[in-house]
């Protein structure tokens, strides 16, 4: 008896000294918020009002597990997300009972399927298409879908690791982003694009202009098949990378020419490209320095704007044309822009896309310039949607995010990914295994070129190039599908084509 109650007598002790301590951090906590003047919620509400910025921070998680369906969430719904994790751990992706996407929302493509489609004997494997016939060194590209920009620096180490490691083994073509190419983009000894932004990452002199010694450096690697000028990102048309300072390590301030934890803040475009002539001019120099072909990526603003580009090719000549286009849409994404960018400017590649591919057309450029569509593209009917309206290649980077493990945090430009995808905090990267991932990032690839491919069949060509719009419908606000070329409006086009 007398045990028990000296055991009751400590831990009523206990329980009042904690007692205590809370009532003394609440007293503490209800000062410090009365008497501060930057959140009038806390000034008014002292302690209760904490909550609300801890709800705030829960807000997205909650919504993302709980009470988000599984087609309406933002940037990306859980279907779009579930479907790349299945494909890239190597789990069947085939689906019970029905479909749970409404197929009735406008500007939804409904494929035409044939009545008597090719035979299994009948089919096709995708085969390499050339970029750059006028170049030294011609590129044949093997894959219709590939990994998209994603700069060493706003993804981490293990990252580059695995999506280089991953692309060797599925054959596809690893872009560099604008940061530079690092040894991690080659280790895997996969196809490198290196893209060339316009603060010249990696190529640049010391005045910040693009040095032509460099060049010949970065093309004498033998994996780097083509340089694509940066002119515009769906994400933030209009302004260079941003690339916060706290991810700017030795590293990476060493590759792309910074000072550590300096802001790695791009102009908002070349200085030696004022116009379409002079855009020209530059990407001959580049092609003729390297020998390897040059495109250009950018955001379309309308019609008015890239016609120019056509129209100087005319002028000019053919073999001054960029040998190809990467249209990346407005929707596409990025690790840190400014709201009003994102949300507000550069046209929907689902707009963009077919007015080019036209303009392309009309101008007897189809074999010439390719066209690489980019912009949320991350399932297989985006990509057969994205080839049938006149794309030669699809690239994504969120898509091969999600098979490296993204599950969509928002948190990339914080460098706390808790993937660690985007943060080179090493207490988060850890978490990222490159020989796990690897495999995962090939087999999404993989199965994307062979989904694709079912789709191809269905509508009845032997493989995915030869799909057309006449193959896609597109569902209108009044309930009911029009084909897509009735949808798009044609440009530059002569009549009757």
């Amino acid at each position: 008896m007398g045990l028990a109650m000296h055991v009751f007598n400590a831990a009523a002790v206990l329980f009042a000294v904690a007692a205590g301590l809370v009532v003394a951090v609440l007293i503490v906590l209800f000062f410090i918020d009365r008497t501060q003047r930057r959140d009038a919620i806390r000034r008014n509400y002292p302690v209760i009002g904490r909550f609300r910025g801890v709800f705030t921070e829960l807000g997205e998680f909650f919504r993302q597990y709980f009470f988000a369906m599984d087609r309406e969430e933002l940037p990306f719904n859980r279907a779009q997300r579930d479907w790349v994790g299945h494909a890239a751990s190597g789990k069947g992706n085939t689906i019970a009972f029905g479909s749970t996407r409404n197929t009735n929302v406008p500007g939804t493509p409904i494929f035409v399927n044939a009545a008597f489609p090719p035979l299994d004997t009948q089919f096709a494997k995708t085969k390499p298409l050339l970029i750059g016939p006028t170049a030294r060194e011609p590129y044949h590209a093997p894959s219709l879908y590939n990994i998209s920009g994603m700069s060493y620096g706003a993804i981490s180490k293990p990252a580059v690791q695995a999506l280089s490691r991953g692309a060797a083994k599925a054959g596809v073509w690893l872009n560099t982003g604008e940061g530079g190419v690092s040894p991690f983009h080659l280790e895997g000894g996969c196809d490198v694009v290196f893209q060339i932004g316009t603060a010249k990452f990696g190529v640049r002199n010391k005045e910040g202009g693009l040095s032509d010694d460099k060049l010949r450096e970065v093309a004498a690697k033998p994996q780097i098949k083509m340089f694509e000028l940066k002119l515009s990102q769906g994400a933030k048309p209009g302004k260079g990378g941003i690339l916060p300072g706290e991810k700017v390590t030795k590293e990476i301030a060493g590759i792309r020419g910074l000072n550590v934890g300096q802001d790695g803040i791009s102009p908002n475009r070349h200085a030696e490209v004022r116009d379409w002539d002079d855009l020209l001019t530059f990407l001959d120099r580049i092609r003729q320095v390297t020998g390897k072909p040059v495109g250009i990526k950018m955001v379309i603003g309308g019609p008015e704007g890239i016609s120019g580009l056509f129209e100087t090719i005319s002028g000019r000549g053919a073999d001054l044309a960029p040998d190809f286009i990467t249209i990346d849409g407005g929707e596409g994404g990025t690790g840190a822009a400014p709201m009003p960018l994102m949300d507000l400017v550069g046209m929907s590649i689902r707009e963009s896309l077919p007015m080019v591919a036209d303009m392309r057309k009309a101008h007897g450029l189809q074999d010439r310039v390719r066209l690489i569509a980019s912009g949320k593209l991350v399932n297989p009917g985006d990509i057969a949607w994205a080839l049938a309206a006149g794309a030669d290649f699809v690239t994504s980077a969120r898509g091969f995010m999600f098979s490296l493990g993204c599950i969509q945090a928002l948190k990339c430009n914080k460098n706390t990914c808790p993937t660690g995808i985007t943060t080179h905090d090493p207490r988060f990267q850890k978490g990222l295994v490159p020989e796990d991932k690897e495999d995962k990032v090939a087999r999404f690839a993989k199965v994307i070129v062979k989904e694709v491919e079912i789709i191809a069949h269905s509508v009845g060509v032997a493989e995915p190039r030869q799909m057309r719009r006449a193959h896609v419908r597109i569902m209108q606000d009044n309930g009911q599908s029009i084909p897509m070329n009735d949808v798009v409006k044609r440009y530059n086009q002569p009549t009757g084509s």
